[in-house]
């Protein structure tokens, strides 16, 4: 109780700013009971009709109609075998929970691992401190009002942190107390034939989501550099930036994804002038795209600022302008490991040019 206060608190000094902007619920997910009723506490805030059309909102303006009559039957023939736990069994408890198929909660599921477009900047200011935020961008309007912040305990402490959409297992965005925070980035603009890949590659290959390494890692991992060596080397279903912030100076890294494992590791390198880090949704080395100026925005924002004034309500300003944040930026997120209490998500308007001030 004491963290949900904290977190709406924290909110609540950034909105005062951003009077379009608005705190998230938060909800807590025992990792003690059964998979199958860890995510009940969604329904003491969010309406089942509601889910269930936002669901299928989801579904039908991510998987085509065809795709979907072909996958559903497939789904129900593999499920069992192929989900990994506890992810399967949470899946099988939403879907009896929000009155929906099992094979929907799944393709639900997989649809959010195909659209995420985002902005991630990992920072250090001159004492030293670590601050890592995140824009987090899909095309999916309904998102604004499913976003919901989740405390994961463990043994009634505070295992986790991360910000969700209600009905999806997975985290882009969490925080390990005291340890490390992580986002992660969709590599690349997302295709037809990528969401089959996706398929093959989880229900085949036995690969991984990109979001559920991301919530295992927050709940496994011991330090910064445990986590950084977790989101490099296990398998995955597709390419993936994973900016990964410590708790302690030197701690921050973007690490380019492919399947099979890294194919960049960026630290952070203050004494040579790399003091932060800004990863969108293209490899770093390589030109922004001609129509997407997120990359060069952030950094002009970031160089404007300098490391001298960096900390998290400049991180956040810096990510609240155009065309940073957007017409299809969910949420904001602003996070620091050394520093758990601070952990502030922000749903995003429509039109960002109300909340960038």
């Amino acid at each position: 109780m004491v963290l949900v206060l904290v977190l709406v608190r924290a909110a609540v000094l950034l909105v005062g700013l951003a009077v379009s902007d608005f705190a998230p619920p938060t909800i807590n997910v025992n990792l003690g009971d059964e998979p199958q009723v860890r995510w009940m506490p969604i329904l003491k805030v969010f309406d089942s009709d509601f889910l269930k059309k936002a669901a299928q909102e989801v579904i039908d303006s991510t998987i085509p109609k065809w795709l979907h009559k072909v996958l559903r039957p497939l789904i129900m023939v593999s499920e069992v075998l192929l989900l990994p736990e506890p992810y399967g069994e949470e899946l099988r408890g939403m879907a009896a929970h929000f009155g929906t198929s099992l094979s929907d909660a799944i393709m639900l599921n997989f649809a959010y691992e195909a659209s995420a477009f985002c902005t991630s900047i990992v920072a250090q200011d001159k004492q030293g401190n670590v601050y890592h935020g995140r824009n987090l961008d899909y095309p999916h309007s309904v998102l604004r009002n499913l976003t919901v912040n989740v405390i994961f305990r463990k043994d009634g402490k505070i295992s986790y942190v991360g910000t969700t959409f209600a009905g999806y297992v997975g985290l882009w965005t969490g925080q390990s107390p005291y340890k490390f925070t992580v986002s992660g980035d969709q590599r690349g603009r997302g295709h037809l034939w990528d969401f089959w890949k996706n398929i093959v590659s989880a229900f085949l290959l036995r690969r991984s989501p990109v979001s559920w390494l991301v919530r295992e890692t927050l709940e496994k991992a011991e330090d910064f550099q445990d986590a950084v060596l977790r989101l490099s080397k296990i398998p995955i279903i597709t390419g993936v930036y994973y900016i990964v912030g410590g708790a302690r100076a030197g701690e921050g890294v973007v690490i380019t994804r492919d399947r099979g494992g890294p194919a960049d590791i960026w630290p952070l390198d203050p004494l040579s002038g790399g003091w932060y880090r800004v990863e969108t949704n293209f490899d770093h080395w390589l030109p922004s795209p001609a129509k997407d100026h997120r990359r060069e925005a952030a950094e002009k924002a970031m160089n404007a600022t300098g490391q001298e004034h960096i900390n998290m309500y400049a991180l956040y300003q810096v990510l609240s302008i155009l065309p940073v944040c957007n017409g299809i930026t969910v949420y904001t997120t602003i996070m620091s490991g050394a520093t758990p209490e601070k952990y502030t998500t922000l749903v995003r308007p429509p039109d960002c040019r109300a909340s960038s001030g």
